[in-house]
């Protein structure tokens, strides 16, 4: 009884977050509540259905299921499929954020690819469809990229994801006769996540293909740099510097014509004062665009750390980067969980094989929540007393003089 009240109420269930399911559940628990969820997704209810989706996706997204998922992957597929095709809105977003993991637990390979073969027609449509909700179309053109980036061996169907992509965030490009700023409209956010995607699809791309693709961007997404939304101008920057580095890796010499007026408008971008503009956006801004302006100024990025277990992953380039900010915004808190155990993504990231560390280990590894509030307490404890003997300090040599 107690099992069945665990997953016939999927919506409690797909409010925990991986870190829960990580902790607290167990194989078999986690592939009991699977069963559940995948039976729930026939359910007559719009709102159960994309709860069963979500908390599918929730347990994909902290755990390792690779043998149940490859034994019921087509009962899976057909669950997604029938929930793109039939559900709308907030259901389809669920489907399609559950193909995207369901990809990633597969890795490349024949299984994946007919997952794409199956959904990919589906997800392209809702990302054309103007009627459909903005919110479904977002994450169909993020799940679209995302898979085609792991399954896709058919260059024909990456260039023509590309085009897909594009056709969807140019149409936030200026006119040639139009020197406004790009004002933000109903579907910008789905044309920010086209174009990151679309920067994500353009790293697997062979040489030529990224010319073609540099020759015809390069002087169009710096007008996105004008756009009155600040994550459309963060999301133009650093596709920008990503292009740099793809093209400075093709060209060591590679000369760019306009590069005067485009890093004045990155510096102007990393120092904004604007006043009308939302102080914690201005923060961000400055933040991204100090860093995008020495990727083009200088060809230097500021290395970033990732630790996950008793490993750690140096972020040193905008390729890496933005590979890693999109499997994570895919994953949400179990890109860690994956990144030990998830032979697709060390693959991706060189990490090589999966460190292997017994239970004993792991134990000794794991500081409990107390242990943590006392080393944490002990730690203020001290900070406060060296600044209050720095104070004294200052105090005599004051009255000293």
């Amino acid at each position: 009884m107690s099992h069945c009240s665990g997953y016939s109420d999927p919506s409690s269930f797909a409010e925990d977050g991986p870190e829960v399911l990580d902790e607290e559940g167990t194989q078999e628990d986690l592939e009991y509540k699977l069963k559940g969820f995948i039976d729930l997704t026939l359910d007559k209810s719009a709102k159960t259905r994309q709860a069963a989706l979500e908390g599918i996706k929730n347990i994909l997204a902290s755990k390792m299921l690779y043998e149940f998922i490859l034994e019921r992957r087509m009962t899976l597929t057909d669950s997604i499929e029938r929930c793109l095709k039939k559900g709308k809105g907030d259901e389809q977003r669920a489907a399609a954020a559950l193909a995207s993991v369901l990809c990633i637990q597969l890795g490349p390979g024949i299984e994946s690819e007919e997952v794409l073969k199956t959904l990919g027609p589906i997800l392209k449509k809702i990302i054309c469809d103007g009627t459909a909700s903005i919110q479904a179309r977002q994450t169909c053109a993020t799940c679209f990229a995302v898979c085609c980036f792991i399954a896709t061996d058919d260059i024909t169907e990456l260039y023509s994801t590309l085009q897909c992509l594009e056709n969807i965030f140019t149409k936030s490009y200026l006119k040639e006769n139009d020197t406004n700023v790009v004002c933000s409209t109903p579907t910008t956010a789905l044309h920010i996540s086209s174009l990151l995607v679309w920067t994500l699809l353009l790293t697997i791309c062979p040489i030529n293909e990224v010319k073609k693709k540099l020759e015809v961007h390069f002087h169009k997404l710096p007008s996105l740099l004008s756009s009155d939304d600040v994550n459309m101008r963060i999301a133009a920057g650093e596709s920008l510097a990503l292009l740099f580095e793809l093209a400075r890796g093709i060209e060591s010499d590679f000369f760019y014509e306009d590069m005067e007026s485009l890093t004045q408008m990155l510096r102007a971008l990393a120092t904004d004062g604007t006043k009308h503009r939302a102080k914690v956006d201005k923060r961000k801004q400055r933040s991204v665009f100090r860093d995008i302006l020495r990727a083009v100024e200088e060809r230097d990025f500021p290395t970033e750390t990732v630790k996950f277990g008793p490993e750690r992953m140096y972020i040193d380039c905008w390729v890496k980067k933005h590979t890693y900010d999109t499997f994570k915004e895919v994953l949400g808190s179990g890109m860690q969980y994956h990144l030990q155990s998830n032979e697709f993504l060390r693959n991706v990231f060189e990490l090589g094989p999966p460190v292997m560390l017994d239970a004993a280990t792991l134990k000794t590894m794991k500081i409990s929540r107390f242990e943590r509030h006392l080393y944490n307490s002990a730690a203020f404890k001290a900070r406060t007393k060296a600044r209050s003997k720095c104070r004294d300090k200052r105090a005599d040599v004051g009255e000293f003089f």
